[in-house]
């Protein structure tokens, strides 16, 4: 009897499978479920009413809350002047990433040393209002000043030693920048 080569390899292969489709190698799986998942936690979710949105370029001070106790922001003279002890700042001095807090409420402003109109580019991350206006700064002397996109003031900061600057918005609102 002679096979041909092909034939001979057809055979093979039909052998071949019909044996790996009787094993029983993986039986033992299909009876297995897997165990069930637990739930997630669940807590419970409050709500209130928010106030109605401010309209674009106002802000009310009384929509922001006052710092909370033990918040220690400097104080600065009433007449604007650098408070005793603030030094002199430099444009690198005050460079970098800075942690902020506004009345209380924390954020990050990014104050790179890239020109940007009179002063440098600023970038206030998830910041509250008004400093999520932010858009450069620059300094003068012993002050550290905030603008808003129409060169506007935000805020004046002191150097506070170290590195850390404290001052208030243009609202009145305390705001500290510490690295």
């Amino acid at each position: 009897m002679i096979f041909s080569r092909s034939g001979l390899v057809a055979v093979s292969l039909a052998a071949l499978f019909a044996s790996g489709c009787s094993t029983s190698r993986f039986s033992s799986m299909d009876d297995q479920q897997p165990a069930p998942l637990q739930p997630a936690p669940a807590g419970t979710v409050s709500g209130s009413q928010l106030p109605p949105p401010a309209a674009p370029g106002t802000t009310d001070p009384s929509q922001f809350p006052t710092a909370p106790a033990g918040t220690q922001v400097a104080s600065l003279p009433p007449d604007g002047s650098a408070p005793a002890g603030a030094t002199d700042l430099t444009a690198a001095s005050v460079a970098g990433v800075w942690n902020a807090s506004v009345s209380g409420q924390s954020c990050k402003v990014a104050t790179p040393q890239t020109k940007f109109g009179a002063g440098y580019r600023a970038g206030p991350l998830h910041c509250p209002a008004p400093i999520d206006g932010i858009k450069s700064w620059n300094v003068a002397g012993k002050q550290l000043t905030l603008y808003d996109e129409n060169g506007g003031t935000l805020a004046r900061l002191y150097s506070s030693g170290g590195s850390k600057f404290d001052g208030q918005t243009s609202t009145g609102l305390p705001i500290s920048l510490t690295r």
